[in-house]
């Protein structure tokens, strides 16, 4: 099976035996011409980019997920049989493994363009399990294998095809929207850089270790497999490094790893450097094409790494992108062309004139190609149309070299037949063809189809309706995952004109259902849709893989009558009018609307009286709940949560609580006094009032609410405050503040689909104060050192609170009229907990200037509105 000869180390590129047989000629025969088939998909979607949004996303997977991994998978078995001098795969199974992976792939993107996560699940999962196969297949090689001094190579090998399974995960992950958008970027940087510089990267560099000094015709270093292993260290673990730090959001942890994968392969490429010589290589066209692409995987490495050192994550996802496409091409491409420009030879021939005359028509015109090529790869991150030409330059080189890759299969298909003829055995390599062909075929069809229009033309107009003659025109922002407004509603027949902007780093499109799609948008680029007359309902959302999924939707939404919305909120129109849109699309990274403003967190001083009136009015009040989203609320004094009392232990409240509510009864329950509840908590009706007296006889943060049942609807619906009663002998703080803790719930109070909420507790968000996202638009402001001390009550209705302040020790708890820390002792504390109704204050000093964040600690809650900022200046 192996012999001395076959050794790559020797040089001499003497065809290894492995490849002599004429099944395994058929099998790469197979897998080639499945290559061919995904790089012409690849170039039919890059011709379609500029009418197609996504085409450029599936330019890029039908290439490196398609062409490069069938590559690499044919490619890397074989050499690793070479370079262990262990025994061939079973054949049969060998086979299973390529059409697992492709039929993955096939499933993966065509789950991904058409919208169809079953079938996307489906492809990952057969494509994680062709590949984890493919990996158990690399391990038991190295068991038992005679080994050589390559054997270290097929480690590169193992974990590529690891890097391969992380990467589908996190695809998958993306495209089905199973992470929010606050970790949609750092998932996508990690999953970029693991499938290019782990799957496609890895294998390269290990190949290019036994390949570049065999295509020279010189005899390998002797140090190079000591070399090969400490690249694989530093060029393995900077990549691990750095997909857990993008993952986990911390940019040092990613710079390092970068760095230390750019260390690795500026090693390999020294030690390639070194291997030149004077004589002429076997083949001068694959020699200078596997150059150019270690030296572009250098160059890509390298501003890789300044990117991510100087930027924040969140903002370089464009320039990534752009250096994908470098390396795609400049990579990728050159490597595969390099490598079968070499190879093709030497395993479809079956003689030494053969491989030279096959040699001969794959090295045609190799020269201009080469310069073509690459003078289209440095010019196409330029901007249009210096980057459009820079396409058509590789696309131009890349079609040539397919061209005579289908002559060189077509020759070798026959000579392949011939043989099968003479040793009386049919030989099916048309079958595979007609399989490649099917798969060019389906997903051609596809590009060519499922894009819709995207031309900036009008719907066709229905029936007249309510808004007929009425022109509207809304103004849409794309900006951090999320479409503002996510919801429209016009009248039936009104004239609709989206005026689009994309505020983010990364670009987006949007696309109506059944009407018009904008073009991919670069930040701050604007684009105007006009749907004409609008009939009926549809969706709008955003094409990228994995974006629609995260939430990048919206909802246009006819009624009968403009009259007919309701709680609305307003938005800018491109004409200067008012755009009115329903607060059900609740966007946390919007703005307030004009003249918002925040509601006052700090706790005024007791009043030095030690009896408290205060009249409290009951009322229906609209309320913007969170950014740009107005809600009916049921308040007292006018505002959810009501107004806050601050006394002393001993003081008296005197409540007047007075129903102008035309359409309920209301009551009232202070949890601060000790009464019988049949007449100071009895209901009222509208119009009536009541007088509620009660003593502070304990200190503590105490709950006040609604006593009208059902209380979970009035509580829910805002009617909920707090009474601050301070311990005696309470010190003084530089700063004082109060966060009622509670649950939001949108949509017309009362309505079955709000109530629905609540008893299910399912709210739309979790609050401080009412407002959803109020501190982190409006921060609370300190300097450094100075002590602030922060009561929190936890409303409800249905959830308590883990209140915490990211960068800051707790040195005093109180919880429920009791001391749980005190400064003096040497304990610190993380988090006030506090059950549904219960209060409680946390003192602590901030030590530097910075923005230090208050959350619940439950996360659900943090990252669904329960979150602020204090800002510490110096």
């Amino acid at each position: 099976m192996y012999s001395k000869n076959d050794d790559p180390a020797a040089g001499g590129g003497r065809p290894p035996s492995t490849f002599k047989a004429s099944g395994l000629r058929s099998r790469h025969l197979a897998a080639h011409a499945l290559i061919a088939a995904w790089v012409v998909l690849a170039l039919l979607a890059a011709s379609a980019q500029h009418t197609l949004p996504v085409a450029r996303w599936l330019a890029i997977h039908l290439f490196l997920l398609g062409a490069a991994t069938t590559a690499i998978v044919v490619w890397s078995e074989h050499f690793a049989v070479a370079m262990l001098h262990a025994p061939l795969p079973d054949r049969r199974w060998s086979n299973a493994r390529l059409a697992g992976v492709n039929i993955g792939v096939a499933g993966v993107l065509t789950g991904v363009w058409a919208d169809l996560p079953v079938l996307t699940g489906a492809g990952c999962a057969l494509l994680v399990t062709a590949i984890t196969a493919h990996l158990v297949v690399l391990v038991r090689m190295g068991r038992g294998a005679l080994g050589g001094r390559l054997a270290p190579i097929a480690d590169y090998y193992r974990a590529a095809a690891a890097a391969l399974i992380v990467g589908a995960v996190l695809g998958w992950l993306m495209a089905t929207g199973k992470v929010g958008p606050q970790h949609y970027m750092g998932l996508k940087l990690a999953h970029v850089h693991v499938t290019l510089l782990g799957w496609i990267g890895l294998p390269v560099l290990g190949t290019l270790f036994m390949l570049w000094p065999t295509v020279l015709g010189v005899r390998m270093a002797e140090h190079t497999t000591r070399l090969a292993r400490r690249v694989l260290v530093l060029t393995g673990g900077g990549l691990l490094t750095a997909v857990a730090g993008l993952v986990a959001g911390w940019r040092p942890a990613a710079v390092l790893g970068i760095a230390g994968y750019a260390v690795g392969v500026a090693t390999a490429a020294q030690l390639f450097a070194r291997t030149l010589r004077r004589r002429p290589a076997i083949s001068a066209a694959a020699a200078w094409l596997l150059a150019a692409a270690t030296l572009w995987l250098l160059v890509g490495v390298v501003v890789d790494l300044m990117l991510l050192a100087v930027r924040p994550l969140a903002e370089v996802g464009d320039d990534v992108e752009s250096l994908v496409l470098v390396l795609l091409v400049g990579l990728v491409a050159q490597v595969l062309i390099g490598a079968l420009t070499y190879l093709l030879p030497i395993v479809l021939a079956s003689g030494p004139r053969e491989r030279a005359a096959l040699r001969a028509v794959l090295e045609w015109g190799w020269g201009p190609r080469l310069v073509v090529l690459n003078l289209g790869v440095a010019v196409l991150p330029l901007p249009d149309p210096v980057g459009t030409w820079g396409m058509l330059l590789v696309g131009a080189a890349g079609a040539v070299f397919l061209a005579l890759v289908v002559r060189v299969l077509v020759r070798s298909g026959r000579g392949l037949s011939q043989d099968g003829d003479k040793a009386g055995v049919t030989r099916r390599p048309a079958v595979w063809g007609t399989a490649a062909g099917a798969v060019v075929t389906v997903l051609a069809v596809l590009v060519a189809n499922s894009g819709g229009d995207t031309s900036d033309g009008t719907s066709a107009a229905g029936t007249a309706g309510a808004g007929a003659g009425v022109t509207r025109t809304v103004a849409v922002t794309l900006a951090d995952m999320r479409i503002r407004p996510a919801r429209i509603e016009v009248a039936a027949g009104t004239s609709l004109r989206l005026k689009v902007t994309n505020t983010d780093s990364q670009r987006h499109d949007l696309k109506i259902e059944d009407g018009p799609a904008t073009p991919m948008l670069a930040k701050d680029d604007t684009r105007v849709l006009d749907l004409g007359q609008v009939t009926k309902s549809r969706e709008a959302w955003c094409t990228l893989p994995g974006h629609r999924a995260a939430g990048m939707t919206m909802d246009i939404v006819v009624t009968g009558d403009a009259g007919d919305t309701a709680e609305t909120s307003e938005a800018s129109g491109h004409d200067g009018h008012t755009a009115t849109t329903t607060t059900t699309g609740l966007d946390l990274s919007a703005d307030f609307s004009e003249g918002w403003k925040p509601r006052d967190a700090d706790l005024a001083p007791a009043p030095g009286r030690t009896v408290h009136k205060v009249e409290l009015h009951a009322a229906h009040t609209t309320v913007e709940v969170a950014p740009g989203v107005k809600q009916t609320m049921w308040t007292f004094g006018g505002t959810a949560p009501g107004p806050t009392l601050h006394g002393k232990v001993g003081d008296i409240f005197e409540i007047t609580l007075v129903n102008d509510d035309r359409g309920m009864g209301h009551g009232i329950d202070f949890h601060a006094g000790s009464l019988a509840p049949d007449r100071p908590m009895r209901t009222i009706q509208p119009g009536e009032r009541l007088v509620y007296r009660f003593r502070a006889e304990k200190a503590g943060a105490w709950l006040y609410h609604c006593s009208t049942a059902p209380m979970l609807q009035h509580i829910g619906n805002g009617m909920y405050g707090a009474v601050v009663i301070d311990p005696p002998g309470l010190e003084k703080v530089d700063h004082e503040y109060v966060l009622v803790s509670s649950a939001l719930y949108l949509g017309t109070p009362g309505s079955t689909a709000q109530v629905t909420k609540m008893t299910n507790g399912t709210p739309d968000a979790w609050v401080f104060n009412g407002i959803a996202s109020q501190y982190a638009k409006r921060p609370l402001k300190m300097k450094a050192g100075e002590r602030a001390r922060f009561w929190v009550v936890a409303a409800g209705p249905s959830d308590g609170i883990a209140f915490h302040i990211v960068g800051t020790v707790f040195d005093t708890v109180y919880k429920e009229g009791a001391y749980l820390l005190k400064p003096d002792q040497p304990g610190g504390a993380q988090v006030l907990d506090l059950a549904t109704a219960q209060g409680g204050f946390v003192e602590t000093a901030f030590p530097e200037a910075g923005h230090y964040s208050f959350v619940d600690h439950d996360m659900r809650h943090a990252e669904a509105g329960a979150h602020g900022t204090v800002e510490v200046r110096d």
